[in-house]
């Protein structure tokens, strides 16, 4: 018993050692993409689907991960403001239905949205910052 009890402590310790070794930065991004889950669940996941799949020709996938990068600075605003009219093509599939907007969202949302969506399925982005979202909203 007191052999299991040492096991446990040591495990405890361990693993809490090797927690505090993460970066600030690399916790932060943790947090944001922990938070942008669970925004993708209530406001994305009924059209993108629950692995990013996307719904047929109606919602895109979000498993693209060139595209992803080479718009990355529009996504906040595809967010934002939705999207009405066919401006997107994924795999030679053009989508064309209407995305609708989040007007509403906090930039903080919006940052850990896109943290979450491009360190998913496939993606390996890194961290993406409210400020970042300000900036891309303000180049439209």
């Amino acid at each position: 018993m007191r052999k299991i009890f040492i096991l446990i402590t040591v495990f405890v310790l361990l693993t809490g050692i090797i927690y505090s070794c993460q970066s600030p930065e690399h916790l932060k991004q943790q947090v944001y993409f922990t938070n942008g889950r669970d925004l993708y669940i209530k406001h994305c996941q009924n059209c993108h689907g629950a692995n990013g799949e996307g719904l047929n020709r109606l919602a895109p996938p979000l498993t693209d991960t060139v595209f992803l990068k080479q718009h990355k600075h529009q996504l906040a605003g595809f967010i934002k403001n939705g999207i009405s009219d066919t401006i997107l093509t994924i795999h030679g599939q053009p989508y064309d239905g209407k995305m609708p907007d989040n007007a509403k969202m906090a930039n903080i949302d919006i940052a850990q949205l896109i943290v979450f969506i491009t360190n998913s399925y496939g993606n390996e982005q890194g961290m993406y910052t409210p400020e970042q979202v300000e900036q891309d909203l303000l180049k439209k």
